[in-house]
């Protein structure tokens, strides 16, 4: 029987079997050069004329059955090459600028921290380069948030403290319009918020109030919930937190931003609807390092919560406190009396626009702990301040006590009350030794300001600058080094009255420059 024999099969040799799998590759052993390989060849058509692939296309699209999706899969393709050729390009460019910018990145996440907020977010949309950079946590360790009218969001204030994490070290939030003062100072007021909205460009305050419940531009009650998150690293270290005007916020938001708080050193608080005894009890529970308190009430001279327990309890709790301000408050010279004693370090007291202040808590202050280290003592516009106890403290000054004041402010526009009835005003008081004072205190400035039935300014022969000095080292400075200082709807120089305008003679005493006795403070 005759056999078959089958077919011999050539076998490749080893070179040439590599040769073979060196140029064209398996894509099941190598998918990504694959990709690579048909990525390339697809490229190479694009000095092809644009409308020879659109022939190619539509020859291929009659070729294939009418309900394919081959249409779908090109516009997709193209996006996604789309999107990968701008993501390249910009990785080159992060290369790119990496080499050429001349400074090594410690140094740059140096300068960058020492941007304001504003200029921070303009330089880190500048390039990929500069947004890296601008990430860094250093760089958002003091965050400056405050806008002329409602711009920032609880979104803008999550991110910005997610951003910088446990380097966060001061926080300044909300709506501050500035006003215009003698001598180019700024103060953010809470009666002239509405006219600052109403007055800015392109804005109203009926467009304020007809967008906030349709847009997210406005803070609300939780705008400051994100200092307690990731287990409250972002608060925990938290220095300085200043919060303007931010109508949402309420007694128990703001006392749960405070609970994150415990390393708070400043606290500045103006304009918010929150009671003044829930404030202080949270910062007598919270923040027992804080230095510097200011509290200006948003519903001037009605606030009337504040107890004599509130107050012994935040002197014990808070023993490093060096200067206070509450302003605006209804408050009574026994209450006061225990903070301005209390406190064994303090040096800066303002309690300018508060009612039921008598003056009499001055009473044998000078010479114990409390009074006797005081250099600035404010009391402009208290409608209850009396004459009698305001030459009283004069003559203590005399007598060698409050030895360190150098700045007292006595100021009202209505005038002082009288010993035996307070609706009766003084204007021009025979009885306070101003110019023994000054005789004797010659570093003191002393400023009396009052309607024009007697106004008078008393100062010294002193520096202007050391007096914008003393006051800066106790108010909150702006980034730009203006200071910020706080009126309320009794303010001296609010809308409806100002300390030397048209129609009210100021009487100058002592031999001081006419700038420097312009110099209201």
């Amino acid at each position: 029987m005759d056999t078959v024999s089958e077919p011999e099969i050539p076998i490749p040799s080893s070179s040439s079997s590599s040769s073979s799998m060196a140029k064209r590759p398996c894509p099941a052993q190598n998918p990504r050069m694959e990709v690579e390989h048909v990525l390339e060849e697809f490229l190479s058509l694009s000095d092809c004329p644009s409308l020879s692939i659109d022939l190619s296309l539509e020859n291929l699209l009659q070729s294939m059955p009418a309900d394919t999706d081959l249409i779908d899969r090109a516009l997709k393709m193209g996006s996604l090459l789309l999107d990968a050729a701008k993501h390249s390009s910009r990785k080159r460019a992060y290369n790119h600028n990496s080499i050429v910018w001349p400074l090594p990145p410690d140094l740059t996440f140096k300068i960058f921290s020492m941007l304001d907020t504003q200029s921070l977010c303009f330089v880190s949309a500048a390039c990929s380069f500069f947004s890296k950079c601008a990430k860094d946590p250093l760089c958002y360790e003091n965050l400056d948030l405050r806008t002329l009218v409602p711009k920032v969001n609880n979104a803008v204030v999550a991110t910005m403290i997610q951003r910088a994490g446990k380097a966060l070290r001061s926080i300044k939030l909300g709506v501050v319009p500035v006003t215009a003062c003698p001598l180019g100072f700024c103060q953010p007021s809470v009666s002239t918020v509405r006219k600052a909205i109403v007055e800015a460009p392109n804005y109203s305050w009926n467009d304020k109030r007809s967008r906030q419940g349709r847009e997210s531009s406005i803070l609300t009650r939780c705008c400051l919930s994100p200092l307690s998150g990731d287990g409250g690293a972002p608060g925990a270290l938290l220095r300085k937190l200043h919060l303007y005007n931010i109508e949402r916020m309420d007694n128990t938001s703001l006392c749960c931003a405070l609970s994150a708080c415990p390393s708070l050193l400043d606290l500045e608080i103006v304009g918010i609807h929150v009671e003044l005894r829930q404030t202080l009890m949270s910062v007598s529970a919270n923040c027992h390092l804080i230095e510097r308190l200011f509290f200006e009430s948003s519903r001037t001279g009605r606030d009337d919560s504040l107890k004599t327990q509130t107050c012994s309890e935040l002197v014990n709790n808070c023993p490093h406190l060096t200067s206070l301000s509450l302003r605006g408050f209804k408050l009574h010279d026994c209450k006061v009396r225990i903070l301005v004693k209390g406190f064994r370090k303090l040096q800066y007291v303002d309690f300018s626009s508060s009612y039921s202040i008598t003056g009499s808590f001055l009473r044998n202050l000078g010479g114990c702990n409390g009074g006797n280290f005081l250099e600035v003592l404010i009391l402009r516009d208290c409608m209850h301040l009396k004459e009698i106890e305001v030459a009283r403290l004069l003559i203590a000054v005399l007598e060698g006590e409050f030895k360190l004041l150098k700045h007292l402010d006595i100021s009202n526009r209505e005038g002082l009350a009288c010993e035996a009835d307070w609706y009766h005003r003084c204007y021009n008081s025979s009885i306070m030794p101003i110019k023994q004072v000054l005789e004797a205190r010659p570093g003191m400035r002393v400023v009396a300001e009052y309607p024009s039935e007697g106004s008078y300014v008393e100062t010294c022969d002193t520096d202007m600058n050391s007096d914008i000095s003393l006051l800066s080292q106790f108010s909150n400075h702006t980034s730009d080094g203006s200071i910020f200082m706080s009126t309320s709807e009794s303010s001296y120089y609010s809308d409806h009255v100002s300390g030397n305008e048209e129609g009210q003679d100021a009487v100058i005493y002592g031999e001081s420059s006419d700038e420097e006795n312009n110099l209201n403070l």
